[in-house]
């Protein structure tokens, strides 16, 4: 049988007394750093509507204010568009497309400003609006705008003709 020592014993045990006093900042570091982690992966959208409203806002107004630049800006290529057109492929292709995107079937800055967002996802939010030439028809507005969550933000994916 081997002797304990007493005094080393009690040293030792003070030793990691010593650390738990002298930094708790560390532990409560931790901690927290934990609590955000298990945060962050329990709601993993929790800021995702806050990011939609400021993509909205943004992208709203460059519609409303003819701004293509700053719409192309927030659209991902290629757009969908409805079954029996091209797809929109890229920055410059959107460029010269765009008055039929936007005031084509639908006047999109007219709906913009009075439409209704419908949030289908967590990821996905469309808003559906009328045809131009009955602006005030909402019960028959089957021109659908598609916006997406991606790995980049929200972004501008599509626009269909539910009809179609």
């Amino acid at each position: 049988m081997t002797p304990i020592n007493v005094n080393k014993a009690l040293s030792e045990l003070n030793s990691f007394v010593h650390i738990r006093v002298c930094r708790p900042w560390r532990v409560i570091r931790g901690q927290t750093w934990l609590t955000g982690v298990l945060i962050l992966l329990l709601f993993p959208n929790a800021f995702a509507q806050t990011d939609f409203s400021t993509f909205w806002k943004k992208f709203r107004s460059a519609v409303i204010a003819g701004d293509k630049a700053a719409v192309a800006e927030v659209t991902k290529f290629p757009l969908s568009t409805p079954a029996f057109q091209k797809a929109v492929k890229n920055e410059a292709d959107f460029l010269r497309r765009y008055n039929e995107i936007f005031k084509g079937e639908a006047n999109a800055a007219q709906c913009f400003a009075t439409g209704e967002l419908r949030k289908e996802s967590a990821r996905r939010c469309e808003i559906y609006c009328p045809f131009k030439e009955t602006p005030d028809d909402w019960e028959n507005a089957p021109i659908r705008f598609i916006f997406e969550l991606t790995k980049s933000g929200w972004k501008f994916t599509g626009l269909d003709n539910i009809n179609e």
